[in-house]
């Protein structure tokens, strides 16, 4: 017995064991002729499935590294299916569809996983083995079979193990389709809700219809839904690649209610239609997703033509989260100019998301908890997402901006874009604008060619998160990578714009972060990148295999012919860095013939990534995401560690630097500014610096704090605004792109080198030499005088770095005095 229609409800009752937290399982499997592939998903639990954190990964021919990972969109209702296919599947898969890729799916050979925030929720097939042809036997096998879920049987949530299709699913004849997306429609999908009208509908021109305003209703759900109606409206847009086209109620026809929407989406691939036709139609009200549509289409007319219905001018933000209701499907012009916040999607999907100005990630300008939550919901009103049309994914063309993207021709968040007209449309959970005609895009958020230094001082500190530099080998072999570049080719590209990026830094010491943890010989990922850097540029070796065991590591670079290293590099490796936050790494640096040092200590936290993990570690719905106690226990141990000469060489001086996954509010941040260090970002940039843009929010993550010892010598701190506004379409990848736009969207240059913003500190710091630090009085000579000035000084407290640190370890004490007396004496 197959588990679909007949066995929903024990299903929905919890026949099926999957892993904790995760209601969708593989219940269809569809390895067909040609194209026609499809893996269908069954929403075993109570509550909506959010497809945000799930997604589909493939391992091809026995590999243990995922050849396609797709993200899945949109959301599983309790008891119902999602489908997803190759776009060039057959005619019946496509039809019940919910998402599709263009990419070579699986074959018999190939596993297929299901996961849900990395977790496995399902599987199909052994990551890692090949089979051969195929797993299984007789007609249940991976190759040339649909595959249908038997009742009682568990998810795979070991894709490592043998696999046996036999002991989850039930065999069917290649190119098998009939019962693909059933759940939850005891017709198998066909839309007709079971029953047929009793009598055929009136297609003639101007009889009575159902008006629009009257199937939309006041709220979010048709009132009508699932019944039969004739509509009579004009063609407002038609988009082949929404399949399908819109209709707007004729101004007499409309009812003045304020509440109600005079649009409506026709769902239907055959009709051909032009906007300003008018057009009787008769169909099926359905709620898809929350997008009121007209659906399954029996019979239809045209009845001449009209003009189009008046635009409707809306703003942003919206004045309630139910406020574009009003407005589903109808004409629209936003009366001014919007801001772009994210381009994430630009390359993917053709769409950017908009709102009245800069977003902020709520913790980086406000408390965590009350405030956060506030700002967070004056965001979500404050935004709309400019689509294109289509649900094609990787455009060869991507369109913004006009004519279309490339590595010269870009549009970063914080530009604005005007002229925005067109159809407001709801998928995906988002409120979208399909535009008419062309917006048009100014540069208000222009690139830079260099950082913003006011001063540079005489030392220059940058903190670079360099996005899983993997160099495979280190012999051109070793691809791909567990993270990064994929292949020789890849790295090359992501060599060639980290070099352009750190270059154009002109610091002398950059502290890394996500670079590869391999070690630090000859063909480790530092020494690969230090070596592209120039003969001038060196790196930290602190004596070890590698540090820590995460894949990703902290490292330095620097300029050997600009500063040299003091003592040697030091590192914690007990709770809290022993697992999930990353081994900090301190050293100290002098400028060369400079007796003035500075311990600098470059980090990486845990992430904010909610996966594994519950008790305190998980959110706690105030703004700082999951592992935030993790976080702020490193921030403690860094400090209390780095106040008590963490590298041994007696400097005083100390700068932290890093991705610390903590916004400028959060409870670490907190944490390091009560003991001692000040936030060199938020008092040079203040509180809207950013170097990281997430859904839409604009932060820092990325981070420069100097202490109380250090802070005079300060001159300047800033973000160099290189990557997080940038497309992620620009990047090194080659994957999901054409040969033309691995050309057209490539450049060696800074730009979107990474996912952060680097962060730069300028130190001034003191070169003179023990005689001149000397000479307290000025007069040129070093005198009793001068000794008399120090030693009342100290007596009386009043002796303050640098004027009295004779011999620049950045501390004053007797061994000043010694110094001093020297001097006199070598005078």
């Amino acid at each position: 017995m197959t588990m679909k229609r007949s066995l929903l409800a024990a299903a929905i009752g919890g026949l099926l064991t999957t892993t904790a937290q995760a209601s969708l399982v593989i219940s269809e499997y569809i390895e067909g002729s040609s194209n026609n592939k499809a893996i269908e998903l069954l929403n075993t639990g109570d509550q909506t499935v959010d497809l945000t954190a799930w997604e589909l990964q493939v391992f091809f021919n026995g590999s243990s590294t995922a050849g396609l990972t797709v993200d899945l969109e949109g959301a599983v209702e309790p008891g119902s299916n999602f489908v997803f296919s190759h776009s060039s599947a057959a005619a019946e898969i496509l039809a019940v569809a919910n998402q599709t890729t263009g990419a070579g799916l699986f074959n018999g050979d190939d596993a297929v996983v299901l996961l849900n925030g990395g977790n496995v929720a399902d599987s199909i097939g052994q990551v890692g083995f090949d089979p051969g042809s195929y797993w299984g036997s007789g007609d249940i096998t991976t190759q040339n079979h649909t595959l249908r879920r038997v009742e009682g049987s568990s998810a795979d949530t070991d894709p490592y193990d043998a696999y046996d299709p036999a002991t989850s699913f039930s065999g069917f004849a290649q190119d098998s389709f009939d019962d693909l997306g059933a759940a939850g429609n005891p017709d198998g999908g066909s839309g007709d809700n079971g029953g047929e009208n009793p009598e055929a509908p009136n297609m003639s021109c101007g009889a009575e219809a159902t008006l629009i305003s009257s199937i939309q209703g006041p709220t979010d759900i048709s009132p009508l839904e699932g019944q039969n109606v004739v509509v009579e409206a004009v063609v407002t847009a038609a988009f082949s690649g929404l399949n399908g086209f819109y209709i707007q109620e004729e101004a007499s026809d409309q009812d003045d209610n304020s509440q109600t929407s005079e649009g409506l989406f026709v769902y239907d691939r055959d009709l051909s239609v032009v906007p300003g036709q008018v057009v009787r139609l008769a169909g099926t009200v359905t709620e898809y997703y929350n997008l009121t549509e007209l659906t399954s289409i029996s019979d239809s007319a045209i009845c001449g033509t009209s003009e189009l219905p008046a635009v409707s001018t809306v703003t942003l933000p919206w004045s309630s989260p139910e406020a574009p209701e009003a407005f589903e499907s109808m004409r629209v012009r936003f009366a001014e100019g919007l801001t772009v916040n994210d381009n994430y999607d630009l390359g993917r999907y053709g769409s950017l998301t908009l709102g009245s100005g800069r977003h902020f990630v709520p913790t980086s300008i406000v408390s965590p908890g009350t405030d956060a939550t506030l700002v967070d919901e004056m965001n979500t009103l404050d935004r709309i997402i400019l689509d294109d049309a289509s649900t094609l994914q990787n455009p060869d063309v991507i369109p913004y901006p006009g004519p279309q993207l490339s590595a010269s021709q870009t549009v970063r968040s914080g530009d604005t874009v005007h002229d925005l007209e067109g159809i407001l449309d709801y998928s995906y959970s988002e409120w979208r604008l399909q535009p008419t005609s062309a917006p048009s895009f100014s540069q208000s958020n222009p690139r830079t060619f260099e950082p913003a230094l006011e001063d540079r001082g005489n030392l220059v500190v940058a903190s670079f998160n360099v996005l899983n530099f993997f160099n495979g080998d280190g012999l051109g072999g070793g691809f791909p990578t567990s993270r990064g570049a994929t292949t020789p080719e890849e790295l090359s590209r992501q060599t060639d714009k980290l070099v352009s990026a750190i270059s154009a830094l002109n610091a002398d010491v950059v502290g890394l972060m996500e670079i590869e943890n391999d070690g630090y010989d000859e063909n480790s990922a530092i020494a690969e990148l230090a070596s592209a850097l120039g003969g001038n540029w060196g790196y930290v070796n602190p004596g070890l295999e590698q540090l820590g065991s995460d894949e990703i590591a902290v490292g330095f670079i620097y300029r050997t012919d600009r500063v040299e290293t003091v003592g040697n590099a030091a590192t914690l490796n007990g709770v809290p860095f022993d697992d999930l936050n990353r081994q900090p790494l301190a050293q100290t640096f002098r400028l060369l013939d400079s007796q003035d040092g500075v311990t600098i200590a470059v980090n990486h936290f845990k992430s904010k990534g909610c996966y594994d993990v519950e008790g305190p570690d998980a959110d706690q719905g105030d703004g700082q995401s999951c592992w935030n106690p993790t976080r702020t226990a490193a921030a403690e141990a860094l400090s209390a560690w780095l106040t008590s000469d963490a590298t041994g060489t007696g400097e005083q001086d100390v700068l932290i630097i890093g991705d610390l996954n903590s916004y400028a509010k959060e409870d670490p941040i907190t944490a390091l500014t009560t003991n001692g260090f000040t936030n060199l970002i938020a008092g040079f940039e203040g509180e809207q610096a950013y170097s990281y843009v997430y859904y839409g929010q604009a932060g820092y993550l990325d981070h420069g704090l100097a202490n109380n010892a250090l802070l005079s010598k300060v001159k300047d701190a800033t973000v160099w605004a290189i990557n997080a506004d940038e497309p992620r379409a620009l990047d090194y990848n080659t994957e999901y792109k054409s040969p033309e736009q691995q050309a057209s969207l490539y450049a060696p240059d800074a730009y979107r080198a990474s996912d952060h913003d680097p962060v730069i500190v300028a130190l001034e710091m003191d070169v003179r030499t023990a005689s001149e630090r000397a000479d307290l009085n000025g007069d040129g000579r070093i005198t009793g005088r001068d000794l008399s000035r120090f030693v009342l000084a100290l007596l009386f407290g009043r002796a303050t770095a640098p004027d009295y640190d004779i011999n620049g370890d950045g501390s004053i004490d007797r061994n000043d005095m010694f110094a001093l007396i020297n001097a006199m004496r070598g005078h």
